[in-house]
């Protein structure tokens, strides 16, 4: 039986309510300028969300539940993590909510029409959306034709894909100075938080300039120490164990030593986490990253073979340090190694070489990817019970770029499939590729 909570989040990621006026339960004007990203793993329900209420701009993320007193049910009026929300939508505001700080949520009773012949239509999309992702409008025909996703399809969405992490990194190059080292840092940490804590961590590299690990990069203690200090997860209530207030101790130290400023603790995600992937475990893996491996982003950048890769990355089991009782941390696991290749170090060799103009080496770094084992992601498996055949990474790379920019945009009749298609149907056009036309990325 559907919750109707989850047909209200089809609602809103939809935009079926976009007709309908909507407005705040004390009668002000609501524009919504973008509907953000569905968030499914914990916290608010929709993350990036522009909207203009009463002619004031906002950006933050949204709550959505039938009743506004499921707010309490759920206690989030207890969660930081809901502070950031900036509009609570129901189907009925039949309370008041407040955030931790005591501040008033604005909230809008959600407006929308549904015939009664497409509610039952409805209803079975989201189901379907709610347990897993569904390829439209083309799933049907590639269920019956695979073949449709050509292998120089593919290739292109690979090196869009490549394109659009370049892109990324480029801009990070321009906010850091142009610092090789410091931008892959800040890229490498945003990975260590695999999707989940990826802004976390992310914003834990900012907060810790690399130059101020590069002191202590003797020191796993030191480092650790100020890693999970900056990462506002080590303090006075927390540090319960000998070697936890061992940390807190040298933390203190340094963060005044650096004058640094932690992050806010209630930004890291726990909920629907296994224990090995828990933040603090990765900030633990991260700080042996480091110190086993001065001078990263340059060693990185010589290797030429993906089992030197996989060993820069792989953590060394170095004994208890007697002096500090800190233990080494759990090991990074192939398929996590091999993230982190496919995200930060290959993405990184890419946009070196094509600053340095080496074609050779583009088309080696392709080649890499493709040595690497194909992921396994709900995108992936989707693609699969549509019968690709998926064999290496440069595959799901190029699948995982189809489905976020032509997929989910609906840019149907910009993919070589959707054309392939469209001329079959009509019979309008030459039976070629399309993607001559669409010679750059969207990201």
């Amino acid at each position: 039986m559907l919750m109707p909570e989850i047909l209200l989040h089809y609602i809103w990621q939809k935009g079926l309510f976009l007709s309908s006026k909507q407005t705040t339960t004390n009668g002000l004007p609501i524009e919504i300028i973008s509907l953000g990203q569905h968030n499914i793993d914990a916290g608010p329900d929709f993350t990036n969300v522009h909207l203009r209420v009463d002619g004031v701009e906002w950006v933050g993320n949204v709550e959505i539940h039938v009743k506004a007193s499921d707010w309490y049910k759920h206690h989030h009026h207890l969660d930081p993590a809901y502070d950031s929300v900036i509009l609570h939508v129901v189907r009925e505001a039949d309370k008041q909510v407040f955030n931790t700080q005591g501040e008033a949520i604005v909230q809008c009773e959600l407006q929308y029409t549904v015939q009664q012949d497409y509610l039952s239509l409805m209803i079975e999309d989201a189901q379907r959306m709610d347990s897993a992702l569904a390829i439209h409008p083309c799933g049907q025909q590639l269920l019956h034709n695979p073949q449709l996703i050509t292998e120089g399809w593919k290739r292109v969405l690979l090196h869009h894909r490549l394109e659009c992490k370049d892109a990324a990194i480029r801009r990070l190059l321009a906010i850091t100075h142009n610092n090789w080292a410091q931008a892959f840092y800040i890229s490498l940490a945003h990975n260590f938080g695999f999707h989940v804590n990826g802004i976390p961590f992310e914003q834990l590299a900012i907060k810790t300039p690399l130059t101020c690990l590069q002191k202590h990069h003797n020191s796993l203690f030191q480092l650790t120490a100020i890693l999970l200090g900056q990462s506002g997860l080590l303090s006075a209530e927390t540090a319960t164990t000998q070697e936890q207030q061992q940390l807190l101790r040298e933390y203190l130290f340094l963060q005044k030593k650096f004058s640094l400023t932690p992050v806010d603790a209630a930004t890291w995600k726990f909920a629907r986490i296994r224990p090995q992937n828990f933040p603090t475990v990765r900030i633990r893996q991260f700080a042996q990253l480091l110190y086993q491996s001065e001078f990263l982003f340059s060693k990185a950048m010589a290797c030429n073979r993906i089992d030197d890769l996989e060993q820069l990355l792989t953590l060394r089991s170095d004994p208890i340090d007697i002096s500090t009782q800190v233990a080494p941390p759990i090991p990074l696991g192939t398929s996590s190694i091999h993230i982190l290749l496919i995200n930060t170090i290959l993405p990184y060799m890419y946009a070196h070489a094509k600053v340095q103009n080496d074609l050779n080496r583009i088309e080696q770094i392709v080649q890499l990817m493709e040595e690497i084992p194909a992921e396994d992601n709900r995108i992936i498996r989707q693609w699969k019970t549509l019968g690709q055949r998926v064999q290496s990474a440069a595959d799901t790379q190029a699948l995982i770029h189809l489905y976020q920019n032509y997929c989910q945009p609906h840019r149907c009749i910009n993919c070589d499939v959707g054309y392939q298609i469209f001329v079959r149907l009509t019979g309008v056009g030459p039976a070629s590729s399309a993607w001559e036309a669409d010679a750059l990325p969207m990201c």
